[in-house]
């Protein structure tokens, strides 16, 4: 086994490769128009986003789990910046004190094909950022979408009654005393045990939290990416242009919050429009972000595919 230490000719071609990937990357992410499909993207999201909660809501009214939808909307917003989260969240639960009880009426069933748009969209700008061509009927994707969205509100309800039930397992934890076993860990690291039981219980809500919401992004970004455009992907084909994603997602909403609250003043040029207006830009800066992942995979594909044909010529 090579254990050498990289020297500064290492580190520079890897910084070369680095930096002819993401050269590749840009280059297709303008030539895909990826922009102007980001800009669709945003303003789709945002029309599919209320339909798709209006059926959230009746789904979960239906099955007696209020509660447990209000927890997995707020567990979909907790990771927006607050300026970004709050105007659409006082909206949403607004909403959400209309009920709706009824699954089959034409209201719900425009609902769900209204928010099965924002899988159209998704759709669109991973065919143009993957060169891919669509020869699928276009009735069998709707109904692919639709049944995207179904999945999507099972799966939304299913983190919220994880979210609700993980502190009442904690509490059984604690009810067995397993937490109060810190007390030997609490003596050893100079701390009481008290103090050192507080804080575990206080940090794991937040801490499930957040794993959950991870767990399901990282997973709802292979599953857009293997099965929604055309063509076939490999998960080694994705796996750099998701973790992109979700790094530069992070990464940018950290600073659209940071902007928004040193610089922007949305209120003073939108008015009574701030709302819509600052999450549509947000929505823009997430969908160009997702569609430069994909143009990550797709420039590395590309170029793979390019050296394994001059690899086959030389041969």
């Amino acid at each position: 086994m090579d254990l050498r230490v990289p020297g500064p000719a290492d580190v520079f071609h890897f910084l070369l490769g680095l930096g002819r990937s993401l050269y590749r990357a840009i280059n297709r992410f303008n030539e895909t128009d990826g922009w102007a499909i980001a800009s669709h993207m945003a303003m789709t999201s945002l029309m599919a986003l209320f339909p798709f909660l209006i059926f959230l809501t009746a789904f979960a009214s239906y099955l007696n789990l209020g509660d447990v939808a209000r927890t997995s909307i707020s567990l979909l917003f907790e990771t927006w910046p607050q300026n970004v989260a709050g105007p659409i969240t006082h909206e949403v639960y607004s909403v959400l004190t209309v009920p709706r009880g009824d699954l089959l009426t034409i209201g719900i069933l425009l609902a769900i094909y209204f928010a099965s748009n924002g899988v159209e969209a998704m759709r669109l700008g991973l065919n143009r950022a993957y060169g891919a061509t669509e020869h699928r009927n276009f009735i069998v994707l709707r109904l692919e979408s639709i049944i995207y969205v179904l999945i999507g509100t099972v799966a939304f309800l299913t983190l919220g009654l994880l979210v609700i039930v993980g502190p009442v397992a904690w509490g059984i934890v604690q009810q067995q005393q397993v937490v109060h076993d810190l007390s030997g860990l609490a003596e050893k690291s100079g701390l009481s045990s008290w103090s050192l039981y507080a804080f575990v219980t206080s940090k794991f809500g937040v801490f499930l939290r957040y794993i959950i919401t991870a767990g399901v992004l990282g997973i709802a970004l292979v599953i857009a990416h293997l099965w929604l455009p055309a063509g076939k992907r490999h998960i080694g084909d994705i796996l750099p242009g998701i973790v992109v994603t979700i790094v530069a997602w992070i990464a940018g909403g950290i600073g659209f919050a940071t902007y928004l609250a040193r610089f922007a003043n949305y209120a003073s040029t939108y008015a009574g429009l701030a709302g819509v207006m600052t999450a549509l830009v947000f929505l823009y800066l997430l969908a160009a972000i997702f569609l430069f992942g994909a143009s990550i995979n797709a420039a590395r594909i590309e170029h793979r595919a390019t050296r394994e044909m001059l690899t086959m010529g030389q041969a």
